[in-house]
């Protein structure tokens, strides 16, 4: 049990998320109810309990974002893609979430696709970006 953690943490960086059969491997293999993992699952930010989209943007939501627009910047990507935080579109190509920081905040405000960061982002260079990934995904 000492180890649940750490195995979610497996099942999430190769499947991208907690699906239901995860969650009821886990609690066979450790001899738990699944009640008791899903609390543990839903306790913690870190796990997703949806399939993310083949895109992943993250927005930057620190303290030089934040200043800097990165609630507008949240704002025009969900109107763009029709989803909010948290959400994947109904194609599972665009997930969106908000993050405490990228850690770049000499490119204030910034955005995240998979891991390639987007910076000094202002309305029609994020429309920009949304749409050659739409097009060329």
């Amino acid at each position: 049990r000492s180890s649940l953690i750490k195995v979610l943490q497996l099942v999430q960086k190769k499947e991208g998320y907690i699906s239901e059969e995860a969650i009821s491997a886990v609690a066979a293999h450790f001899g738990m109810s699944e009640a008791e993992v899903e609390g543990v699952v839903s306790f913690y930010a870190q796990f997703k309990r949806h399939k993310p989209g083949k895109y992943q943007i993250s927005v930057c939501d620190g303290t030089a974002c934040h200043i800097k627009g990165s609630t507008l910047i949240l704002e025009w990507t969900s109107a763009e893609l029709g989803i909010k935080a948290g959400e994947t579109d109904k194609d599972a190509f665009f997930s969106l979430e908000t993050v405490a920081c990228l850690g770049c905040c000499s490119l204030a405000p910034v955005m995240s696709i998979n891991g390639k960061v987007f910076g000094k982002l202002d309305r029609k260079g994020t429309i920009k970006i949304l749409k050659d990934y739409r097009k060329n995904g």
